[in-house]
């Protein structure tokens, strides 16, 4: 068989990375550098490798690229949301991003066990992860991993108590603001708000951020007060109800959470109010089994989960080249309007 120098694979009958590079027309350093997502590269240079490794079916040897490297292209992703509804979006965006430069991603679920989390913590180290990110289902503050040997972490969803670690977190306060602002266009002015626990970080910034729009607008809290509770339907039918008896001319209920929300709806459809033409009603997450499935559906925040996974994993692969970042940056939240507000 006839071959060309440089298109054909090597003689173990698998391309090698010579082989992509005198296809791209760079060295083979170049050539790593393009597959690897390193160095600093004309896109076009980067392109031309890609398209070669492509046409020649390459497929980087793992274990070579480790030692080439000093690293393992291994991250740890640590949760406490056993049931998946927030840190599985988070995972989902973190691997997007991770998968562009080829590292693979180990989940371990603590189900909120300090003594399991440092069990999977020795663990990831045990097997040389070049990083970590740690999430959960809530976005209160948590402090920060005790390591027994340094390794870069980044904290999604929860912040880290410590100022100087990288956390990404969705921004609560202007998702919350972008509801207040929705039921008011729409000509509502006296807006009711359910919410969870009091002493959870999620329940006081929504809060906060609806009480000071409302003011600012001119308009006015229905009851007086926020209503705290818990995050579940049997809440939403019970304050709805509190704030039936309260102040019978509440004309829109912003809930904290969608599955508060669809208990208000709930409520209220038993009351013989109807949504959104007497009452309208908002809620919190855009959780589609909740959002989707209420009557009629509802109008929600998106905290847009998969952006957060994925600017976590762009921040740890920055720390782990050496340009780490510290602090709290926020992503942006959606608001997605429904006909439970009258749209």
């Amino acid at each position: 068989m006839t071959t060309t120098s440089g298109t054909a694979p090597g003689a173990t009958g698998r391309a090698t990375l010579s082989d992509v590079a005198a296809l791209a027309g760079v060295s083979p350093g170049t050539a790593s550098k393009a597959l690897n997502g390193r160095g600093r590269l004309r896109e076009e240079t980067r392109q031309r490798v890609l398209e070669a490794a492509r046409k020649l079916d390459f497929h980087p040897n793992a274990l070579a690229r480790g030692l080439l490297s000093g690293r393992t292209f291994t991250v740890g992703l640590i949760t406490t949301d056993s049931i998946g509804r927030f840190s599985l979006p988070v995972l989902l965006g973190a691997e997007d991003a991770l998968g562009s430069g080829r590292i693979s991603v180990f989940l371990c679920d603590t189900r909120g066990d300090p003594i399991r989390e440092q069990h999977y913590v020795r663990t990831l180290l045990d097997r040389s992860i070049d990083g970590l990110i740690v999430t959960g289902r809530r976005t209160d503050p948590r402090p920060p991993l005790q390591l027994p040997s340094p390794v870069p972490v980044v904290y999604a969803l929860g912040p880290s108590t410590s100022p100087d670690d990288p956390s990404v977190v969705p921004d609560d306060a202007a998702g919350a603001r972008a509801i207040v602002e929705h039921l008011l266009a729409t000509g509502r002015r006296r807006i009711a708000h359910l919410t969870g626990p009091a002493h959870h970080r999620s329940a006081v910034v929504r809060a906060e951020e609806a009480v000071a729009a409302l003011r600012g607008a001119g308009a006015e809290l229905a009851t007086g007060r926020v209503h705290h509770g818990a995050w579940t339907e049997a809440w939403g039918r019970q304050g709805m109800r509190t704030v039936l008896r309260t102040d019978p001319e509440c004309d829109a209920v912003f809930c904290a959470s969608d599955q508060i929300a669809r208990g208000a709806a709930d409520a209220l459809r038993e009351a013989g109010r109807r949504v959104p033409d007497d009452v309208a009603v908002a809620g919190f997450d855009n959780w589609a089994v909740m959002a989707e499935a209420c009557r009629p559906p509802l109008t929600t925040v998106d905290m847009n989960l998969t952006e957060v996974g994925r600017t976590a994993a762009l921040r740890l692969m920055s720390a782990i080249d050496g340009h780490p970042e510290h602090g709290i940056r926020t992503t942006p939240c959606r608001l997605i309007v429904r006909d439970s507000t009258g749209v």
